[in-house]
């Protein structure tokens, strides 16, 4: 040692901090079904607060807000849900989602029960699969045309389609039944429950939604949504990786399709019929108010524009006129996409964050030893 180190006192050598361990997976080692594991790996306690508080909302609200608020709510965002997955992961804007779920509908009065004889009477558990497949399978067709375009020409050509889809349904008597449409089409009587009562057809409305939130959910980590996504920002370097690129994407119309579908066959059910004006050019762009509202980046933004939507459709009209309810939910549209284009959930994050900087700002930074 030299001499001008002998003496020199030792800094103390901090302990060393053992690092907080993660809390165990008890299915990491199980037999468990995999459903089960992705739960516990990707719930967190907001989930748990929300589903809790949509179980409990049946029993505290009143049949109206349960019937008209939360169960229109959760049919009309699983409809702008399927937008969202193809808008916000896919990166294709379709403007027929709303023609796919009235295929669904139609196809469900066709097949089942309505008040008009052209029905064929089929039982429920026939009616809506077959509802769902013809859909499903319209929603690829749509996809397989308008996926090959990019920009404002794939949003002409599902616009175009969802008009044509509108014309057919009101000029067309010896299937759709024209203008007047089908009448009491209601869910079936099982187990001796009423499902269109307010309870029973909410819950209806709440699994499927809460199945097609999770689908969303777990579709965007597998490869499927990995692979959609890099479409979205680069589909020519996908090519060139060897990704169909068409593929991917008419296979995104094709689950974006099922999640409208089963909305169709709620929307149908709630309403107790379906007429061309279910189709028509102001429902499909509402349900792209419906999803930019609530936020294209989040799969539970679709369910808080819903809400939003219904709350106006429902309340504004005691307000002001009939008549004037396009301008009311036009100018919350725009004030909203003018202060955040991520919707409200995007106005949520910029006010946690300011919130977060204010807070940080009136702390003083402690003061580093040497």
């Amino acid at each position: 040692m030299s001499g001008g180190t002998a003496g020199a006192p030792r800094r103390p050598v901090p302990a060393l901090r053992p690092e907080p361990l993660a809390e165990p997976d008890p299915y990491a080692h199980s037999d468990a079904p995999r459903w089960l594991k992705y739960l516990w790996r990707h719930l967190s306690a907001r989930h748990v607060f929300v589903a809790a508080l949509v179980l409990a909302y049946p029993f505290v609200a009143t049949p109206f807000f349960t019937f008209q608020i939360g169960a229109q709510s959760l049919a009309l965002g699983l409809i702008a849900l399927s937008l969202t997955f193809l808008g916000g992961y896919g990166g294709m804007v379709s403007l027929s989602q709303m023609t796919v779920a009235g295929i669904a509908g139609y196809t469900v009065a066709i097949l089942g029960t309505s008040s008009h004889t052209l029905s064929l009477g089929w039982p429920w558990w026939v009616a809506v699969p077959f509802a769902l497949l013809i859909a499903t399978v319209c929603a690829a067709l749509i996809g397989w045309l308008s996926v090959r375009t990019e920009g404002i020409y794939t949003i002409m050509i599902t616009l175009a389609v969802g008009v044509a889809f509108y014309y057919l349904a009101l000029q067309n008597y010896s299937v759709f039944n024209g203008f007047q449409g089908f009448q009491k089409v209601y869910p079936p009587v099982l187990w001796g429950i009423d499902w269109r009562s307010p309870v029973p057809f909410y819950f209806v409305a709440l699994a499927c939604a809460a199945g097609g939130y999770l689908l969303v959910k777990w579709l965007v980590r597998a490869p499927l949504g990995i692979a959609l996504q890099g479409v979205r920002d680069n589909p020519r370097r996908m090519a060139a990786l060897g990704f169909h690129v068409v593929g991917h994407r008419v296979a995104a119309h094709a689950v974006a399709g099922l999640l409208a579908a089963v909305g169709g066959v709620l929307l149908v059910w709630y309403n107790g019929l379906i007429t061309p004006n279910s189709v028509n050019t102001g429902w499909l762009i509402n349900i792209l108010v419906i999803a930019v509202l609530g936020g294209m980046r989040h799969p539970i933004g679709p369910f808080i524009g819903a809400i939003v939507f219904v709350l106006l459709q429902t309340f504004a009209i005691d307000m002001i006129d009939r008549e004037r309810f396009n301008l009311v939910i036009g100018a919350v549209f725009l004030a909203i996409v003018l202060f955040s284009p991520d919707g409200l959930l995007g106005l949520a994050a910029k006010w946690r964050a300011r919130h977060a900087a204010g807070t940080g700002s009136t702390t003083t930074p402690p003061r580093r030893q040497a």
